[in-house]
């Protein structure tokens, strides 16, 4: 007696394609292992080829002599290419909406038809050097759009957490094409002064009704903002930003004009409801209007050249020191004649120095 065939009974399905012929897998197998050359990374740079300007900021930076040297190349052949963009720094305290704020600013641009690289400067860890590279998911809008690049760089040990080879990535971002590059600092330490040393407008987030407002007496901070944006000024917050910026004008009145002429100001936003974004890019442009048409805006750039001109060769004597076989030696004996009191720190720098 014949079964009947069960309900679970498997039939023979239509046979599939196979999606990647072997030939098409071989041939992306190689294109893997394929060592770009640094005239495939110029091309494609200035091509604005994604892949390959996100490969270039990896190896400016790297560590490695040989991607070192070949970063160099890059930059040096780039380098015609570049200084068309407006470079804008970012910064506030953890917690301001820096993410949040420079999303919807990109957002803003990109829909006008500019280009926009953010360097967002993220905190590496002290103990193993890894970094969280949270702004790619912060900002899951602005990374989808085609107009738009974002790099998060890990700080590691670079002062006040701002990525060393930054500026470096500036001038690759602008050979590909970007006319806006902003530059997000962790907010915390020295990484103000850093970046104020990297780009043409000097962007402070602040927030109200936080007891925030009373920093604005710090000095250097001020003095280094071209202008103040209150953000999270929404709801319940409208009348404390309102009180805050009245308390943060009186503060900008009390320090003389800048050298750019320029008078800072202060506005209020809010990032989650896109208010008061088109006032900001309105003031940038009328800063840029001003410094370009006295000058201040290609004298700042020179003196910003110079400025890491000598930064890069501190940096790189500093490099050389410690790479030294018999420095390393010598220095590990003089930190345990430290320890053991049998020297003075100072003397034990003399002494390495005069090696």
């Amino acid at each position: 007696m014949d079964k009947k065939p069960s309900a679970l009974h498997e039939r023979e399905g239509v046979s599939q394609q196979e999606t990647t012929s072997a030939a098409a897998a071989e041939k992306i197998k190689l294109n893997r292992k394929k060592q770009n050359t640094i005239t495939d990374f110029v091309s494609g740079i200035l091509d604005g080829n994604i892949t390959l300007l996100s490969k270039a900021i990896t190896l400016v930076e790297s560590t490695n002599v040989k991607h070192q040297q070949k970063a160099n190349e890059i930059l040096d052949r780039c380098l015609p290419y570049t200084g068309n963009s407006v470079r804008i720094g970012i910064t506030g305290v953890p917690g301001v909406g820096k993410s949040t704020f420079i999303e919807a600013f990109g957002k803003h641009l990109t829909a006008k038809g500019k280009k926009v690289a953010v360097l967002a400067v993220d905190p590496s860890s002290s103990l193993n050097k890894g970094a969280i590279l949270g702004d790619k998911t912060r900002m899951e809008v602005l990374v989808t759009d085609h107009n738009a690049f974002i790099r998060p760089s890990p700080s590691g040990n670079s002062l006040g957490g701002v990525a060393q080879k930054t500026r470096e990535s500036i001038i690759l971002c602008e050979a590909a094409g970007f006319d806006t590059v902003i530059i997000e600092t962790v907010g915390v330490g020295q990484s103000e002064t850093a970046v104020h040393s990297m780009v043409d407008f000097f962007l402070l987030l602040k927030l109200s009704g936080a007891g925030d407002e009373l920093q604005g007496i710090k000095r250097g901070i001020i003095e280094m903002a071209d202008a103040i944006v209150i953000n999270k000024s929404d709801g319940e917050n409208i009348h404390n930003a309102k009180i805050a910026k009245v308390a943060f004008n009186r503060a900008l009145h009390l320090y003389p004009l800048k050298e750019s002429k320029w008078q800072p100001k202060v506005l209020t936003a809010s990032a989650l409801h896109n208010s008061g974004i088109q006032k900001i890019d309105t003031m940038i442009s009328e800063y840029l209007l001003l410094t370009k048409s006295n000058l201040y805006f290609d004298s700042k750039r020179n003196a910003q050249n110079k400025f890491w001109l000598l930064a890069t060769i501190d940096q790189q004597l500093k490099d050389n020191f410690y790479q030294k076989t018999n420095i390393k030696k010598a220095l590990q004996e003089e930190i345990n004649k430290l320890e053991s009191g049998k020297t003075t720190p100072f003397n034990a720098a003399k002494r390495l120095l005069e090696m």
